[in-house]
């Protein structure tokens, strides 16, 4: 069974932050875990940081990348274009108080193609 991402990123304004976060967490992500397809959200912020590759430590490429991610794994890339979606990210706070606060939106939806675990 495949399934797919969908990838939302964006920057806040620095004094709408706190808002944001609420808002996501407690609104925007409960709304769209009711829309059918649907599997899992999950958010995550960038930070600063290097990679060893090649024996030599290189920082990683976070300019111009925006600091907020979410990542919800549905169960066909046609849920994003479904009523249900639509309704979803148009309800509570987030149209209004929150995304016109918001900048470097992107949008990306992936197919997942493999996926693997660490041994327990």
């Amino acid at each position: 069974m495949s399934r797919y991402q969908f990838f939302v990123s964006m920057d806040v304004q620095s004094d709408k932050e706190a808002l944001f976060n609420e808002v996501y967490d407690s609104e925007h992500v409960p709304e769209l875990l009711k829309v059918p397809g649907v599997l899992r959200v999950e958010r995550s912020k960038l930070i600063d940081g290097a990679v060893l590759i090649g024996g030599v430590k290189k920082a990683l490429a976070n300019e111009g990348i925006a600091r907020y991610l979410a990542v919800y794994t549905l169960s066909s890339p046609d849920v994003i274009h479904s009523e249900a979606w639509a309704v979803a990210v148009e309800k509570g706070r987030w149209p209004d108080a929150v995304r016109p606060y918001t900048s470097n939106r992107q949008h990306l939806l992936r197919e997942i193609i493999a996926q693997a675990s660490a041994p327990v």
